[in-house]
């Protein structure tokens, strides 16, 4: 372990200049990075399907204002829960992360929190996420409780399947089902098919994401799609996007109502996945970064439209 004097003073491939870095109490700064704080594409990442699952719902039954109080809970439980997946995910990969230069640099591998310390941490956020999730509807309760095993297995796949990223969209996806039934009451065909395309999605960001690593990750035998996948990840990744596309289209329609509105918001999304496939240059760390936290307006293009659909 490092000495206090040998600790970085910040993540490598944390935003230069992010908010933990730069105003937040000294003392805070390792637990806020240990819960990616100073990264917040992730916590994007998990609440846009949330945000989705609302505007499903009010396409297909209308608004709400308990929606209003939907699109809170979502957004604080997301920014909490993602925080104990990535808590977890550091207790899980501390030996793995100290050696990837990408990774040594976070809280556990070099020395910033103890592993009591992060399990402590992880308990606390998960506290903050139940009080959060025993707010809704008692059929989102149980989505939430459901969706604790996705994320303890997910830090666990990249050492058994060569699609850790599938495991990855399971988890990260959930909440299009979770708001959708925290607005109805149940759960019908359409948040369904678009948690299938949000696993799409993510197979297909996050294999972006992955190549980052795929040197280091082939010393140490951590497998990804982004392995997998090699030099033929443009063209594997265009169908991923395709899919993502055609199965978010068969949501929409599902809901059978303002289709117009959320096929427009559905056209922006698709322009910037192709957008992002006409720059992806999978040996360019630093370019798939940029693109991999660009999903974060994807996302959102389609989320003000299926609100603006459901709202209308």
């Amino acid at each position: 372990m490092q000495s206090r004097t040998e600790r970085p003073d910040t993540v490598i491939d944390a935003p230069k200049g992010n908010w933990v870095d730069t105003a937040a109490p000294p003392a805070w700064r390792p637990w806020l990075r240990l819960s990616r704080a100073d990264r917040p594409i992730g916590t994007w990442l998990l609440l846009l399907p949330c945000w989705w699952g609302i505007g499903l719902a009010m396409m297909a039954d209308g608004p709400r204002w308990v929606d209003l109080w939907i699109a809170i809970a979502c957004t604080v439980g997301a920014l909490v829960m993602r925080g104990a997946g990535c808590t977890w995910n550091d207790i899980t990969d501390r030996d793995i992360d100290n050696k990837v230069a990408r990774t040594r640099s976070r809280p556990l591998p070099s020395g910033q929190v103890t592993l009591r310390g992060a399990y402590g941490w992880l308990v606390a956020q998960c506290l903050v996420g139940l009080a959060i999730l025993l707010t809704l509807d008692g059929a989102a309760i149980w989505m939430g409780v459901a969706s604790l095993a996705l994320v303890a297995i997910y830090p666990f796949a990249k050492r058994f399947t060569w699609w850790p990223q599938v495991f990855l969209g399971l988890a990260f996806n959930w909440g299009v089902m979770l708001a959708y039934a925290a607005h109805m009451g149940r759960l019908d065909a359409a948040p369904v098919v678009a948690w299938v395309a949000g696993i799409a999605w993510t197979i297909f960001y996050d294999t972006i994401y992955a190549h980052q690593d795929v040197e280091d990750d082939a010393l140490i035998g951590v497998k990804s799609t982004a392995r997998l996948f090699g030099d033929n990840s443009p063209r594997i990744l265009a169908g991923f996007a395709v899919l993502t596309v055609l199965l978010l289209a068969v949501a929409i329609s599902l809901t059978g109502r303002n289709l117009l509105m959320g096929f427009a918001g559905l056209a922006g999304f698709a322009a910037h996945l192709a957008w992002q496939l006409q720059n992806f240059q999978p040996e360019q760390g630093a370019v798939c970064l940029r693109l991999f936290r660009s999903n974060r307006d994807a996302g959102l293009i389609l989320a003000l439209f299926l609100a603006l659909a459901g709202l209308v």
